[in-house]
Parts: structure tokens; sequence; C-alpha cells
């Protein structure tokens, strides 16, 4: 986890009680939406204190907890083995492709003894419509070599012994340990660099920097629920090429409104699974996730 040791630490922010200007909201495709008294056209000043970005960064992250209540993570997994094993899987790919193809891989290879033991040519053909199929056979052989061998069949809970795993990095590692583990932890991705440069939390492009400079704006407890909800919220609704802004419900809060599509008619059009009234990516999700269940691989 980043600290003093691994990035520059904040100063101290006193916590900030929910402002009292903040944008009603009404039920927009089955999510809110911001409207009331602040426009959505409002940007975040040029010369924005770094009290101030704080202040609305956490007011971002309050608002999101609101929009995503039901924030996951988007990959089915019944143990940390299966959760290491799909996260490996989802690089170059949609979680939804893992979640349709880990079932048939976990059946065949339940444990990291079992995986360890594989035929490479029979893991490949398992995970083939998950792309680089042969370097994350190599990668999944590896792990679980190194779990029968150096972790008596388990998984590790510490970032330090996770990250000599092949196939495994940070972003693999704060996953599974924030999901499994309950240890939090900031995951990374492209969706979560590409918001939070967006909301001009930080203009860094790499992923270490990232999650230090994000470390130190919000209290550790936030981390892993901080992940889940930008991550949903980029793949949701600020996408990368055409962001939905017009149905954004943080767009009074966003420095870039504006860049996608404004018009609240056609925004909505640009929302993605259950917000878009879709099938999700996982085929087993939460209890109260409001969408759909997404389909077993082959079957539409």
């Amino acid at each position: 986890m980043p600290s003093s040791k691994t990035g520059k630490s904040a100063e101290p922010v006193p916590a900030v009680a929910a402002d009292a200007e903040a944008p009603a909201r009404t039920a927009a495709a089955g999510v809110k939406a911001p409207s009331g008294s602040r426009s959505a056209s409002a940007k975040a000043p040029k010369a924005e204190s770094r009290l101030a970005m704080v202040r609305r960064a956490r007011r971002i992250n309050r608002e999101l907890a609101e929009v995503y209540p039901y924030a996951h993570p988007e990959l089915d997994f019944r143990n940390p083995f299966e959760l290491l094993v799909a996260t490996v899987l989802s690089a170059q790919t949609t979680d939804l492709r893992v979640n349709q193809t880990t079932p048939a891989l976990f059946a065949a290879y339940p444990t990291p003894e079992d995986m360890a033991a594989a035929v490479p040519e029979e893991m490949e053909e398992l995970i083939r419509p998950t792309g680089f199929f042969r370097a994350k056979t190599k990668s999944l052989l590896g792990l679980s070599a190194a779990l029968r061998d150096e972790f008596g069949g388990e998984v590790p809970g510490r970032l330090e012994d996770l990250v000599k795993l092949p196939g495994v990095g940070r972003k693999t590692a704060n996953v599974v340990l924030g999901n499994a583990f309950g240890v939090p932890g900031i995951t990374v991705d492209t969706h979560f660099g590409r918001l939070v440069r967006r909301w001009r939390w930080t203009d860094e492009e790499d992923p270490v920097k990232v999650e230090a400079v994000v470390a130190g704006i919000f209290p550790k407890s936030e981390w892993t629920m901080l992940s889940h909800r930008v991550i949903f919220h980029g793949r949701r609704v600020c996408h990368a090429r055409k962001p939905a802004c017009g149905a954004c419900p943080i767009a009074p809060l966003c420095p870039s409104y504006g860049e996608g599509e404004t018009d609240p008619e056609k925004a909505r059009k640009l929302l993605k699974y259950e917000m878009g009234g879709h099938p999700g990516q996982r085929l087993s999700p939460p209890a109260d996730y409001p969408g759909k269940p997404a389909p077993p691989l082959g079957a539409g």
C-alpha cells in the first residue's frame, strides 16, 4: 500500500460535510442523475487549491456511493485462488469473457495443485476465449506451482508475496487483497486512471504514482470501495471515447464536463450494463445487484 515510504504524504485534511447546495437527484434510466440548483456545466476552478480538490474528490466518492451502493468486483469467484486466476485472465479482455471462461477452467483445475499439474495445451484451449492464452497459461502454471511449493497451496494475504507470483502485479495483488482478504487497496486499471485524470485529482500516468496520489486523498478504509465505484462509473457512464456527460450523476463536480455527449436523451443511450438496462458482466452477481446476470459462453 502507498505510504510515506512510497509516495509523498498528503497534509491532513479535515472531513468535509455534505455541501448544502448539492444538486437534487431524480431517477433516470434506473439511476440517480443530477438536477436542481447547480448547473451541470459548472466546472472546477482552473487554479483549484489542493484543499478544494480533496474536498471535491471526497464529495465525488460520496456521490458515487449513492449511485452505486452495490458496487463490487465484476469477476466471479468463490475463493482467493479463483479471484487470483480470474484477475490474471482479465488482462486485455473483458470481465464478462473471463466469467464465461472460468467455470470450465475451475471445474478442471479447482486447486493450485490441480492447475500446476495441468497439461499446457489443454489449459490453453480452455482459456483461449480470453486472448493471449499461451502467455496466460504460462503465468497460471507458474503461479499455481509457486502457491503449491512456497505457500502450501494457499494464496498469500500480503502484497509483497503476491507480486512475486508469475503474472501478478500491484493491480492484481490489490484486487485480491481488497476483495478476498479485506485488506484495503486501490486498483488502478485503465478506467480508474482515466477518470482520476479527468477529475483532475492527478495528472500522473504511471499506475503506481496514481495509486500513491489517490491514497493521499482518501482514508485507507475507503480505498477498496472507492476503486469499485470509480471503475463502475468508468464502465457505465464515463467511457473513454464518448462519455455520457448529460446523464452523469456527478456532472456538477467534474472539471471535464462537456468532453462527451451533453444532451440528456442522447447521453442516456450511451449508458451501459444495468444503467442502460442491459446484463452485467457477472454470471453470478451479488444478491443486491440491480441488473441482469450475464449469459454463459455460447448462450447468445
